[in-house]
């Protein structure tokens, strides 16, 4: 019996219609656009402002785009994993909500929180349950609204983060396609470095932690960057190592968009050029589970049948991986 490998079958995305430019941010905290370009090289992030809706209402975009795409009934999928870290609620899982809201009627549901690496762990994660042979059809999706997060006040985290997110179809596949190898770490002594302060079990709301806007996300910017440049270089150099690859035989990177020069800084220690690169970093800010899949998304109709793709993600905690997988399909 040929060896089951989990292969991406369809992906789809989706982005909030507002846009929130440099030149906005530049009236709401002392920064400018120059300053955010050079530093980042994010120009503006998209933002969900309708009422009342969170996270869900973008994996819900996602996933109905991506089953008219891939011709996939509702009723066929029989997993669904959502990667967040901006969960519509507490308990019940976001994961179940899309399944309510878009008829996924005989998939159990779950989400997995490993901030931005979060895409990367629930692709890992789904893929098993592909590869032990017991599930055919599987989508994992990567969104988050960090705008619920984020405190405008703050330029260290405002200028950086936007709303989105997508959704992959993983299936079987018995010719070498698929997910190949992977590395995927966590240290959890990089938690005070990136994190929101309240509202976990260990400090719940209090009228004091909300007046102090320990409810937002916090980061100490040059100290994670330092984490992340070696942490995303460091894992997508092993797993090219591990496979004989060099730059050559990569097709793709898709790094995780948190900063242009950590994506830089990725790209030059596996010795791939720019042109292989998958960027929108400046179009959408780093939307923390989302930014993998929304790559993927842009770039979909570039991508071959059998090319080498290199997916690399660092996220706050610390997380951090990387991903190698043969693209299983040419654009439809």
């Amino acid at each position: 019996m040929s060896k089951i490998s989990a292969a991406i079958t369809g992906v789809s995305g989706y982005v909030p219609d507002y846009i929130l430019t440099n030149q906005e941010l530049e009236t709401m905290v002392e920064t400018n656009d120059e300053w955010i370009v050079t530093r980042t090289g994010i120009k503006e992030r998209r933002i969900l402002k309708k009422e009342g809706e969170g996270t869900s209402y973008i994996v819900n975009q996602a996933v109905r785009d991506l089953l008219q795409k891939t011709n996939t009934s509702p009723e066929e999928v029989e997993l669904i994993i959502v990667a967040t870290t901006t969960p519509d609620m507490v308990f019940p899982a976001t994961a179940n909500l899309v399944a309510n809201e878009t008829g996924l009627v005989n998939a159990f549901g779950y989400d997995l929180q490993a901030a931005c690496s979060g895409f990367l762990f629930a692709l890992s994660t789904g893929a098993k349950y592909i590869e032990s042979g017991r599930y055919k059809k599987v989508i994992i999706a990567g969104a988050d609204k960090m705008s619920s997060i984020i405190n405008y006040e703050d330029r260290t985290t405002c200028i950086i983060f936007g709303d989105g997110g997508g959704a992959v179809m993983l299936e079987p596949n018995t010719e070498g396609f698929g997910i190949i190898d992977e590395v995927l770490k966590s240290d959890g002594s990089g938690a005070p470095f990136l994190h929101m302060k309240a509202g976990g079990s260990r400090r719940p709301a209090t009228h004091e932690t909300v007046a102090n806007k320990e409810h937002y996300a916090y980061q100490e910017g040059t100290t994670v960057f330092k984490f992340a440049v070696k942490g995303m270089a460091d894992v997508a150099a092993e797993v090219m190592e591990r496979n004989q690859l060099t730059g050559d035989d990569v097709a793709w990177l898709v790094p995780h968009q948190a900063n242009k020069r950590i994506i830089d800084a990725t790209s030059s220690r596996m010795n791939i050029g720019s042109d292989k690169v998958m960027i929108n970093i400046d179009r959408y800010g780093n939307t923390t589970s989302g930014t993998l899949p929304l790559c993927l998304w842009d770039y979909e109709n570039q991508l071959r049948k059998g090319d080498n793709i290199i997916l690399a993600a660092f996220g706050g905690g610390f997380t951090w991986g990387s991903i190698y997988l043969k693209w299983a399909y040419d654009p439809q």
